[in-house]
């Protein structure tokens, strides 16, 4: 068997630790232009129901959002399950706290 020799490795005289660092520039802030900020799904579904007496599912809150020009889905192939998830997470994160509350199997209504 070959013994293997250990070897120093070359270390280098200049650490990142012993170098000055460069600070950035400051950012400018750019204007703004007038276009008003893009609506989450969830922020138009609380728009949707609160307009809507009555309890809806996901594919009724998708439809209505897009009626209505609140939002539109980016291309997904299942909007109304992503809605229905994020939905369903927010009422188990917030509990009581949640926008919305599950008033029967698949249908959403306001909490407030």
């Amino acid at each position: 068997m070959a013994i293997k020799k250990r070897t120093k490795k070359a270390t280098r005289k200049g650490t990142k630790a012993s170098k000055a660092r460069k600070t950035a520039p400051a950012k400018t802030a750019k204007p703004k232009g007038d276009k008003p900020k893009k609506l989450s799904a969830l922020d138009a579904v609380v728009q949707v129901l609160a307009a809507s007496k009555e309890p809806m599912n996901a594919k009724e809150m998708i439809d209505a959002m897009a009626a209505k020009g609140l939002w539109k889905s980016p291309g997904g192939k299942t909007p109304w399950a992503t809605l229905y998830s994020a939905i369903i997470r927010e009422v188990a994160a917030k509990g009581k706290e949640a926008r919305f509350k599950k008033t029967e199997r698949g249908k959403f209504a306001t909490n407030r």
